[in-house]
Formats: C-alpha cells, structure tokens, sequence
C-alpha cells in the first residue's frame, strides 16, 4: 500500500457534475469497465429501511490505521482517520451533500460581515463533551488555540489567516481574520472545526480523545481494529449503534471483497478499477471528487533535480497521464492533466500540460549539458497500482534521456518518512485531493509558500498572490478567473504533475441505513443502523 491510499492515497459553490454514461452491454454479456467515470457528489442509490433499529454493530473497512486520533496530528480525512475523528468530535460546521454547501453542525449559526473579513459564530447551547463539560464559546477558544499553536495539518493556513478567535459570549464565537475569505465556513469542518476537550491533553502532555461526538474511543488494538462506543447523552440523540468497528484489513481490495462477502457493512474505495466494480453492484454510497487525487510530486529544494524548473517541466511533458492509468487500474478512471477536469465545478478553459515528448528531450539535454546527471529518484509503494506506476514512470522518463532510480517503499509510515519529513525523493506518487465544495484549504496548505504540506514542492510569490486572489474572491466568475491563472502558473512552475482525480465512494451494503455525508469523505454513523 503506498501513500497515494491514504492522500493520492474545505459563498460556497452549488456542485453540479453529471454521471457518464456507462454504455451498452459487450457481445459477451458483459457489461463493460464504466472508464472515465465522474460520479454526481452526494449519497446514491439509498435503500428505505423503514424504522431505525437500536442496537449492535457496523464493521467498517478502513482505508488505513491512524497515527493518532489527535486533529493536531492526522489530517481530517475519511482516508487518513477523519471517520474517527469526526465521530468521535463532532464538528462546528459540516458540508451537507443535498444542499451541497456547508451548514452548523455543533454551530447553530455562522455569518459574516460585509467584507467577509469578520465571521460571528453562534453555538448551540445543549452540547457538551463526553467528561460532563460544556462545549461553549470558552472551549472553542482553548481547542483552536491549541490548534493554531502546533504544528498541524492546517496550522498554517489557520494562523497566516485568523488573527483572532474571541468567546464574546458564552456562546458565541467572533473570528477576525487577515483578508476577506468567503469560504472561511469550510475550514470549520476539518482540523480546527474538530473541537477537543481539555481533559485531552493530561498533565503530562499524553492525549486522550475527548469530544462532543456521538461516539467515545473503546478498544484499540493496534494494526488490527479500532471500537467506538455510542454516548447516551449526546447532544442529537443517542446513536442507534452500540459500537462502530473500524477494521484496519490492509487494502481496498481485502476491503472490498470483505464488504461483498458480508465480512464488514461499509468500506471506502477510490481505485478507480475498484469503483467500477462496486457501481456494477448498485450498492449504497456517499461519493466526492476528488481532483488531482493521483499525482507525482516534484521535489524542487537546493540539491534535488526539480530545483532546476527545465527538469520539472521535463518530467510533466514526458508522462502521458492516461498511460499512468492504463498501467494502474486497466484505463479506468479519468486521466487527466487539469488540475480541475471537465466533470468538475471548478473547471475552466486553461488545460494542464500535454504530452511532448521531443520538447522534454530538448529540457533534459539542455540541463544535462550544464551538469545535470539526467537520474531521477522516484519514491512510491510495493502494492500493485504503485509499482504499475513505477514502470510506466520508467519508461516515459527514460524515452527523454532520463535515467530513473526506483524507490519503493515497505510500509506507508516509511513512505511518509522519506517524502514528507526526510525530502529525500526527486518525484514521488502523492495526493494532493482538491474537494469539490472548497478547494482553498487544500491550496494553501499544498502550493502556497506558507503551506504545511509543501514537503519540498516548488512555490512562488506568483502563485501566493493567485491563491489569495482565490480566497477574496466573491463571484463564481472571479473564482474561476482564479483558477484558470492558478492553472497557467502551475504549466509555468509545475510543482507536480497531474494524472488525475479520483472518484472516492464511502459505500455500504443494503442492510445498512442512516449513513449521512460530511466534509472529505468522511461519513457521519449518529444515525446509522443495521437491520
């Protein structure tokens, strides 16, 4: 398994995507691969389960095990421990996938002043933490703070932007903020809406999970299973499950063929080979887009190859994003180039890079001849997509004079290691995962220059002040003129190379009831049952 399944591997904008046509059946009987597919956002095919049943389990298949259930340390997203997390914590605001915008969730209201530079959050007043302690205005200050003071997935794009966070009363919150940012709800559903009990931090500095969910942390056994157990006094309603199994079985595959056998009830699965075959099993599911899903990262710091930028755009003109596909998944799912394909709501007439090959042999000569050695080391995983990846990577960089040095990793923890903490890779197989309800937050923490997940990537003041000019903006139009000149700089600059997004389905079999959709993929169980 490699890190492209937990990351390759949030004014709201209404999202409108239509579901491709899977055509007719093949002159065998079968029908065939729905390639190219782009799902409408939201939950499908949802079976009535008349009324809710109390009691028992949902098994669910994890895409990996978190590192920790701390949102200063895990990304809150359904592939990296959000479904645990958001759970477990609950959240300030939440993206609802029917309205298809961002709504209170622990939040009672949220609204902005004139000039979007002044957010007033008001709370409900009949929440409190699984201790006994109320979630009121002076917890969100403390959990925030918290959050804005470590070194979290999203601290700098909070701190660069949030100059303050006051409780003016007890229920209310005023957030000031450094520029104008329409979209400031979204963030509210990850990292720092996930508000955390002080009795989580002991005085030893250890971290227990302590939250407003409608779950508390149980047994965890690591490299195995993780329980969540129902609170009874939870601010909704109690849950009508007694306890959720979070099954860490390894791999999409062993996940989904538990999830057909009736080994687990839910599962989530973004491999586009994957999705073809749970759509052919008309199966319930929550679905989000996720653009630029499957990318190469370009390490562009003093030393590496793709400091020299003749070399990154080398590597982008000499790897056709649908021979990654064929390679990985068989030619399903959508190979792309644009940082925002046609399917999406962020779409615009400025295409990513094509494939040149002759204008890719003139880059590498050109930088061989002032002293470049042409080799270029490529991190990815051992599972079966990546080292698919590998090969095609190979051989569409060595078709231009380069010489590629192959890294696999063992484990996702050292992939992670190597890319994210050491930098020691010239490319590597990564995510980057726009969502379609709010792609600024992953931006910014990914392309800005004050991002935390930048790890080596190229930035530039050009394209600081275009994401800026995203984040202000307050018409579609102006959004869109954004980000067709984030797309020019990123032909320009090219911090990674584009292969394409990702269709990530949360799905469940037909017994299973009351699943509801939040923010990145990550799935709400308060009021699931299984009958």
């Amino acid at each position: 398994m490699s890190v492209r399944l937990i990351g390759r591997s949030a004014a709201v904008a209404l999202v409108a995507v239509a579901i491709l046509a899977s055509g007719c059946a093949s002159s065998d009987g079968k029908k065939p691969a729905r390639e190219g597919q782009a799902l409408e956002e939201g939950i499908r095919n949802v079976v009535d389960g008349g009324d809710p049943v109390d009691g028992g389990t949902l098994t669910y298949g994890a895409y990996t095990e978190p590192t920790s259930l701390d949102p200063t340390v895990t990304i809150a997203a359904a592939t990296t421990g959000g479904n645990e997390m958001a759970n477990i914590y609950d959240t300030l605001v939440t993206f609802d996938p029917e309205k298809q915008e961002f709504v209170p969730r622990l939040a009672e209201s949220i609204e902005p002043d004139a000039d979007f530079t002044t957010w007033t959050l008001r709370l409900r007043d009949d929440v409190t933490f699984s201790d006994g302690t109320p979630l009121d205005a002076a917890a969100v200050v403390w959990s925030q703070q918290r959050y804005g003071s470590a070194k979290a997935p999203e601290t700098a794009l909070w701190v660069d932007n949030v100059t303050s966070v006051t409780a003016t009363d007890e229920h209310t919150v005023t957030y000031e903020l450094a520029r104008p940012w329409p979209l400031f709800p979204g963030v509210l559903s990850t990292g720092p809406g996930l508000i955390v009990a002080k009795s989580s931090v002991r005085a030893d500095g250890t971290f227990t999970p302590v939250g407003a969910g409608p779950f508390t942390l149980g047994a965890w056994e690591p490299g195995e299973s993780l329980e969540l157990k129902a609170r009874q006094d939870y601010w909704d309603g109690s849950p009508h499950l007694d306890t959720v199994k979070m099954a860490f079985l390894g791999d999409q595959r062993t996940s989904l063929d538990s999830l057909l056998s009736g080994g687990v009830d839910s599962a989530l699965i973004r491999d586009p080979d994957l999705v073809d075959e749970v759509l052919e099993e008309d199966l319930p599911a929550y679905v989000n887009m996720r653009a630029a899903g499957n990318v190469a990262i370009i390490n562009a710091s003093e030393g590496a190859a793709g400091h020299d930028p003749r070399v990154r755009k080398a590597i982008a003109l000499a790897i056709d994003p649908a021979l990654i596909f064929e390679r990985m998944f068989g030619g399903s799912g959508i190979a792309s180039s644009d940082l925002f394909p046609d399917y999406s709501v962020w779409h615009t007439d400025v295409a990513g890079l094509q494939p040149d090959r002759a204008e890719a042999t003139r880059l590498v000569e050109e930088a061989k001849a002032d002293g470049w050695d042409g080799v270029i080391t490529y991190v990815d995983g051992t599972d079966p997509a990546s080292r698919a990846s590998i090969q095609a990577v190979k051989a569409s960089l060595e078709a231009v004079g380069m010489t590629l040095d192959p890294q696999p990793t063992r484990t996702i923890s050292e992939q992670i290691t190597k890319i994210a903490v050491e930098r020691d890779y010239d490319l590597a197989g990564w995510s980057i995962n726009f969502v379609e309800a709010d792609p600024f937050a992953r931006m910014y923490a990914t392309m800005h220059s004050g991002g935390t997940q930048v790890y080596g990537m190229h930035t530039s003041p050009e394209m600081d002040a275009l994401i800026a000019s995203f984040q202000a903006a307050t018409t579609k139009k102006d959004q869109l003129a954004a980000i067709a000149s984030i797309q020019e700089q990123v032909n320009e600059d090219v911090p990674f190379v584009t292969f394409g997004p990702y269709s990530e389905l949360s799905v469940w079999n037909k017994d299973v009831h009351g699943i509801t959709g939040a923010a990145n993929s990550i799935i709400m169980l308060d009021d699931a049952w299984v009958d």
